[in-house]
């Protein structure tokens, strides 16, 4: 898979940086539900144990949140984002086996909810059940499919939710995976879009970065991006993302994805080689590290992950 196409870990980052918005924009009933006056936790260590136990193996994408209700009581949301989403027959079974386990764990509903990403136009998984003679179990969850925001582009230009220029970017890197210079097009489109929303500076940066990943574009067409940024930030006058700070960014991209591994690893089999340590520092290429920390999340031995790094 090629980084063009592997949002994955922008996903994860623009959620937790705005998951307020997050939920205001995909789920406004479940938002007005929730007390904003009290921080929300994620519990992505919590949350890694019960996968695990399921043995259906962990998403990068799954997020548990434990959010207070306006009545007074903790909720806990379970959220899945399926982003290189494709049609998969078990899913609401997965959804449905997350949330009893959670249940288990927790002892409270939980609030399972899904973003799907897939383009497949008849396929909204929303249910799951099964029925032996008069035993029957039902379980209905909200999704979201962010293929059916093609036909409210209009809306999306309009709003100042940072989740509207996250969703146009998605959209388009999917529509423009093969046609660089059509993706180069949409980039800088997008990339005016942004500045002009008058989001702060902050803002601009890290949804930069969204899109700057998302929109991956080959060596000679990103130049291209480059010499149109720098001139379009001296035009505006808003110097917010230099040349030098988006290789920053990669660089630090790359860095943060190699701990993420080496912590796994740690994590899950205690002692690693410190051969093993500088293999894995020593790759620089983002989509292949995104590979790599998927493996170590998944192999059932160092030993076997070894192999399977060796062989990339």
């Amino acid at each position: 898979m090629s980084q063009s196409t592997e949002l994955d870990s922008p996903w994860k980052e623009i959620l937790e940086l705005y998951f307020k918005e997050f939920m205001s924009f995909f789920f406004p009933k479940i938002h007005a539900m929730i007390d904003w006056r009290h921080s929300y936790e994620f519990l992505d260590n919590e949350l890694q144990k019960v996968v695990r136990d399921a043995e259906l193996g962990r998403r990068l994408l799954d997020k548990l949140v434990k959010v207070s209700l306006k009545n007074g009581q903790e909720a806990f949301l379970y959220i899945h984002i399926e982003i290189q989403g494709q049609f998969e027959k078990d899913f609401p079974l997965r959804m449905y086996t997350y949330n009893y386990r959670l249940f288990d764990r927790y002892g409270q509903p939980i609030l399972s909810l899904a973003i799907i990403g897939d383009t497949k136009e008849d396929w909204y998984p929303r249910r799951y059940s099964h029925a032996i003679d008069g035993c029957k179990v039902s379980f209905n969850f909200p999704i979201v499919k962010l293929w059916d925001y093609r036909q409210k582009w209009d809306k999306l230009e309009k709003s100042r939710n940072p989740f509207s220029i996250v969703v146009r970017t998605h959209l388009k890197g999917i529509e423009t995976r093969r046609a660089p210079k059509k993706r180069l097009r949409w980039k800088i489109d997008l990339c005016k879009a942004l500045y002009e929303a008058k989001y702060s500076k902050k803002d601009v940066q890290e949804l930069f970065r969204f899109m700057d990943w998302a929109l991956a574009l080959p060596e000679p067409l990103e130049l291209q991006f480059d010499q149109f940024l720098n001139e379009y930030e001296e035009l505006k006058k808003m110097p917010y993302v230099t040349s030098i700070e988006r290789r920053g960014i990669e660089r630090g991209r790359q860095a943060g994805q190699q701990e993420a591994v080496i912590d796994i690893l740690q994590t899950r089999f205690k002692r690693v080689p410190q051969t093993l340590v500088k293999t894995i520092q020593n790759v620089e290429d983002t989509s292949l590290l995104s590979k790599i920390l998927k493996e170590a999340v998944l192999v059932d031995s160092l030993k076997t992950f070894k192999q399977i790094v060796a062989a990339k």
